[in-house]
């Protein structure tokens, strides 16, 4: 017996699954952003939620400049998401015909994002390897989710190149269809 997995399926589990994903990059974001105003306003001990209570000690505009690295970050992975479940929500994207000029821009919106992931998340590594240098404790980049800049930076990349091609077979589609 053979199981035949066809691509409508697929896109269903992966709508399902990028819900459950921007439902989490949602909660963590307003988590990072309650925390962090909360810690300014109103507790300050409450810093040690994300283990940066010796930052916070050390000084309160690091503090934010720190918290504001983590929510931009968590802000703009929320945004990916968003966009993903928006287009499969929406089945915008046509199997038989996959070069329209929404995919090109929402490729193109994806490779801005997963690039200003990875310049927030680079900014961050250099100003925590700076903090670090001057001494204070502070948890590890992945503990933050602040890692892997040149991954992000990578991804970028690629899809932009993808976004080119992408770019090219609407063109290429548009003209076949005027011929037609």
């Amino acid at each position: 017996m053979k199981i035949k997995i066809e691509t409508p399926q697929i896109l269903k589990v992966l709508n399902i699954l990028s819900w459950i994903i921007f439902i989490g990059l949602c909660v963590e974001a307003g988590m990072y952003i309650f925390n962090g105003v909360y810690t300014i306003t109103i507790n300050s001990y409450n810093a040690r939620f994300l283990d940066l209570l010796d930052l916070y000690n050390y000084s309160t505009s690091f503090y934010i400049q720190e918290i504001s690295f983590i929510s931009i970050v968590a802000i703009l992975k929320a945004i990916m998401f968003y966009l993903i479940v928006k287009m499969l929500h929406e089945k915008k994207l046509d199997i038989v015909q996959p070069f329209t000029a929404e995919m090109g821009r929402f490729i193109s919106y994806i490779s801005y994002l997963a690039f200003g992931i990875g310049l927030f998340s680079f900014w961050a590594f250099k100003f925590n390897t700076w903090l670090i240098s001057n001494g204070v404790q502070l948890p590890s980049l992945e503990l933050l989710n602040l890692e892997g800049h040149s991954v992000w930076i990578f991804m970028a990349i690629i899809l932009f190149v993808v976004g080119q091609i992408f770019k090219r077979g609407i063109e290429i589609q548009s003209e076949m269809d005027l011929t037609i």
